[in-house]
């Protein structure tokens, strides 16, 4: 589970994958990571920096479980996660152009989640709440692209 969470730190795994959906995809894999790393940034601001702040919520406790397991204690609030808001933001937006990557995108979105929670760093309620905020995020962003729409 570590791996999953460290990948997902500054959204290093998104931008891998964006990177190979530009570089073998033609147009249409270049419009899909650019609409994925859009969604991503636009997830992680209403998180990290609106949703985060006004939701204050402290961290869980280490168990003794958790306080032997190699991963930092963030420092920022607990709700929403940052991580799992990018990653469901990253899956919605990019399974618009890409439908057949769904199941291996919403995968490692929910992979990511989970591995927040079983680190100890955030509670279920944080990953769902942002699992939400980030298909909402994706979702808005890919009917924007849509042609015809303002």
């Amino acid at each position: 589970m570590i791996w999953i969470s460290g990948a997902a730190d500054y959204s290093r795994l998104w931008l891998v994958i964006a990177a190979a959906l530009a570089a073998a995809g033609g147009r249409r894999g270049r419009r899909a990571a650019g609409h994925g790393l859009t969604a991503v940034v636009v997830a992680s601001i209403t998180a990290n920096l609106v949703a985060k702040h006004f939701f204050s919520r402290r961290r869980p406790i280490q168990s003794s479980d958790t306080a032997k397991r190699p991963v930092r204690m963030p420092r920022s609030s607990s709700f929403p996660s940052g991580h799992t808001s990018s990653a469901f933001a990253f899956a919605a937006a990019v399974t618009g152009d890409y439908p057949k990557l769904a199941i291996g995108l919403y995968g490692l979105a929910t992979a990511v989640g989970y591995s927040r929670v079983h680190l100890g760093v955030h509670y279920p309620s944080d990953v769902m709440g942002a699992g939400v905020l980030g298909l909402a995020a994706g979702t808005a962003l890919r009917s924007l692209s849509q042609p015809g729409c303002p």
